[in-house]
């Protein structure tokens, strides 16, 4: 569950993509992106066909082949791209915090911001777990390792609890991601509720249990 989009040089670096070497191929590349994530969205992966995100895209069937080798290649792709897209949109919303709480209410917020724009990362995420349990697994240990990396500056800063050791802000941070993403599913998917709302909530929720 990000440039605003892909990182082309990472996706070269994963074997996930060919790393466009112009701005157009960047473009390009961004429009089959997008255009999968459409078709994967609506369709399910299984249903949805190389010929039917090139249309999409508006691109021929050769140009796909230009960056993507399969289905299954551009899938994995697009599950790395959309959860670097959640980091790039979360990201922006930590500076200015007063605390690392705080900081991890504002990032709760625009995450739901994202998703509400974004509903079908839902169905992409959780479908990759059956068609690529490893990009599925990776996704999540990614952000959960930034959670905690930002936990353990805001202990060493004195904000929360300076008992914490690396195991407890292991755990805190899958708990708090699992409360994101169940959150984002209920009132960002499934309902268009108020996100700052929402976020001041949990953040409530958060100071009590773990605030110096």
């Amino acid at each position: 569950m990000g440039v605003e989009g892909a990182d082309s040089a990472q996706l070269g670096a994963t074997g996930a993509a060919k790393a466009p070497r112009t701005p157009r191929g960047e473009r390009t590349l961004r429009k089959i992106l997008d255009a999968a994530r459409e078709e994967f969205g609506e369709r399910g992966y299984s249903d949805s066909s190389i010929v039917g995100i090139t249309q999409r895209a508006g691109v021929a069937l050769g140009t796909f082949y230009t960056y993507f080798e399969s289905k299954e290649v551009l899938f994995q792709a697009l599950v790395r791209d959309m959860s670097a897209q959640v980091r790039d949109n979360v990201g922006p919303a930590l500076s200015g915090a007063s605390d690392g709480l705080d900081g991890e209410r504002r990032a709760l917020e625009a995450f739901l911001r994202f998703v509400r724009d974004h509903r079908d990362i839902y169905r992409i995420i959780d479908e990759s777990e059956f068609v690529e349990p490893a990009v599925y697994r990776e996704h999540y240990e990614t952000t959960a390792v930034r959670i905690a990396a930002r936990l353990a500056a805001a202990r060493d800063r004195g904000e929360i609890c300076a008992g914490l050791n690396s195991r407890d802000l292991d755990v805190l941070a899958w708990g708090m991601m699992g409360a994101n993403v169940f959150l984002g599913l209920r009132f960002a998917v499934w309902d268009d509720a108020n996100e700052a709302t929402v976020a001041e909530t949990m953040s409530r929720a958060w100071r009590q249990g773990v605030a110096a």
